[in-house]
């Protein structure tokens, strides 16, 4: 019996065929009819070659690897957001923690009896104007601590340890004629035991403050400060040459000094 078989060559099942059930010949007068023989169809390797492509789940890799990427962006993000609440807690706490210590150092100061400052209002005169100018230590912000005193009968501050010490002094003037020809001098000196003649630690001289229009009203000042060396019971003064000029304002006139 002969079978004539159609198939693509490179097609990897085998072939089926069908054949007569007879051993032996046979004889006809017929001459044989071949009989048709079919093979699978190709569109089985199609559906696996497709089924292959998708990958695990029927999910493409692609596919895949940017949902992956989607959620490895969600969980960096999340944790940054973190790393920030825990550096802005931090910040809190030690931030806490020195308002503590300023409001712990504070109370020291307070209450520390070797701070050594002074700071003393204008005192108002209305009848005597001395050159040597009289301090006020309980108006305004006036306020006394530590190893100094105010002498009150001759406007000195008495140092009573020696040491470093800022001294600052500042006046206000208010020339009621003012001329181009005004000056006033302001002074800061200091009487020392052993020492006959004052020592002058700051001076300054003002002149041309006065506008060109003269005969009105003028208001100047000037401010001295620095720092010196005081020893035990030096006596700190302030001196002004034109005293009947100081303006009525404790904030504007003051006198002090503090221990560094």
């Amino acid at each position: 019996m002969a079978c004539t078989v159609n198939y693509e060559q490179n097609y990897p099942f085998p072939q089926v065929f069908l054949v007569d059930g007879g051993g032996g010949p046979q004889h006809s007068a017929q001459p044989p009819s071949l009989v048709p023989c079919w093979s699978f169809p190709p569109s089985q390797e199609r559906v696996r070659s497709r089924g292959k492509s998708k990958g695990c789940m029927g999910v493409s890799p692609g596919l895949a690897l940017l949902v992956l990427f989607l959620f490895l962006l969600v969980f960096a993000a999340l944790g940054f957001q973190a790393f920030k609440i825990v550096k802005i807690e931090n910040q809190l706490r030690d931030g806490s923690g020195e308002v503590r210590n300023n409001m712990e150092n504070s109370k020291k100061w307070d209450k520390s009896d070797d701070l050594t400052v002074f700071h003393l209002a204008g005192r108002i005169e209305k009848s005597e104007f001395r050159e040597t100018l009289r301090w006020d230590s309980k108006i305004g912000q006036a306020f006394t601590s530590g190893a100094v005193a105010y002498l009150t009968a001759d406007g000195a501050l008495q140092v009573n340890e020696t040491g470093i010490y800022h001294i600052y002094s500042r006046v206000e003037l208010i020339f009621k004629h003012c001329s181009l020809t005004s000056s006033f001098d302001h002074t800061v000196f200091v009487r020392r035991t052993g020492h006959a003649p004052p020592l002058t630690l700051m001076k300054a001289h003002r002149a041309g403050f006065c506008s060109q229009q003269p005969r009105y009203s003028w208001t100047t000042e000037n401010y001295l400060g620095s720092v010196q060396r005081l020893n035990k019971y030096d006596r700190v003064y302030v001196n002004v040459s034109h005293p009947i000029y100081l303006s009525h304002s404790h904030y504007g006139n003051f006198f002090g000094l503090y221990k560094i």
